[in-house]
């Protein structure tokens, strides 16, 4: 168990630098895709608590990958790199697609920011599966 929340909280750090740099330069680079999705849209709210839980997110996914990690890596062969992208895509077709299904049908949201969250998550999963398949082969 030690294992799995020691490479959790590697992972999670990793994570948390990669995912916030990649959305300061998303940002920068495809502004009007986040005008659309955040600026403009009542569902999204920042107010001081739940920016922490926000930020939060990468340990929370990257302890909850890193036990699911230790339970299924034996069923994952090859190179850590294809390990890491199988790993990535398990958890976008398992957790993701469902969840980004009912979202886009009961809320009002966009293809493109469901289709942005799915490329974000299965980006988040391969390199926190990047950091599994080094640190807990």
């Amino acid at each position: 168990m030690k294992k799995v929340i020691l490479t959790g909280l590697v992972a999670g750090v990793i994570l948390f630098v990669v995912s916030y740099g990649g959305l300061f330069l998303a940002v920068r680079y495809l502004p009007q895709l986040f005008i659309d999705a955040y600026a403009n849209n009542p569902l999204i709210n920042s107010d001081g608590i739940k920016d922490i839980l926000f930020f939060l997110h990468a340990f929370v996914l990257s302890l909850a990958l890193s036990w699911f990690w230790d339970r299924f890596k034996s069923l994952l062969k090859g190179h850590f790199l294809l390990r890491a992208l199988e790993f990535g895509f398990i958890y976008a077709i398992i957790a993701l697609l469902p969840i980004m299904w009912i979202t886009y049908s009961a809320m009002d949201v966009t293809v493109a920011m469901v289709f942005s969250w799915l490329l974000y998550g299965f980006f988040q999963a391969t390199v926190c599966g990047i950091v599994f398949s080094k640190m807990n082969p």
